[in-house]
């Protein structure tokens, strides 16, 4: 049986405590394991961050929305905004050499979405109706 639940911020980092209290009020209600609280809050604090940052160049009144659903077995997490088209899975796979590199080689940056990323089993993205649009689908803690 799949559970979920969604809600919609404006893209301003006021408005991140209020995000990352949803992923924890929605963990919390689906008895997800400490450690999927901490993936899930670290994953919406990166998106979020970088939507507002990145994507709309500071704060603005743009929706942001973030829906959660569960499994026995897994979290599912769309994260959708209205910032310029961004697609950070292709992104990551043009830049696997780049992050693979020494320390002392590498450009400051674009850890974040690597991490996300490679936190999920699977990732897709799609631009829909205006919207930037991550699937993310994160195996569940076992313990």
């Amino acid at each position: 049986m799949t559970t979920g639940d969604a809600r919609t911020w404006p893209a301003r980092m006021a408005h991140l405590p209020k995000a990352t209290a949803f992923v924890e009020s929605f963990c919390e209600a689906h008895g997800l394991a400490p450690a999927d609280v901490m993936r899930l809050t670290l994953v919406v604090e990166e998106l979020f961050t970088n939507t507002v940052t990145h994507g709309h160049g500071g704060d603005c009144d743009a929706p942001v929305r973030i829906a959660l659903s569960a499994t026995a077995g897994h979290i599912e997490l769309a994260y959708d905004d209205t910032a310029p088209p961004f697609d950070p899975v292709a992104h990551l796979a043009s830049n696997a050499a780049a992050l693979d590199a020494d320390a002392d080689d590498r450009r400051v940056g674009g850890l974040g979405i690597a991490l996300v990323l490679r936190m999920a089993e699977r990732a897709g993205y799609a631009r829909e109706d205006g919207c930037n649009r991550l699937m993310l689908t994160i195996a569940r803690d076992a313990g």
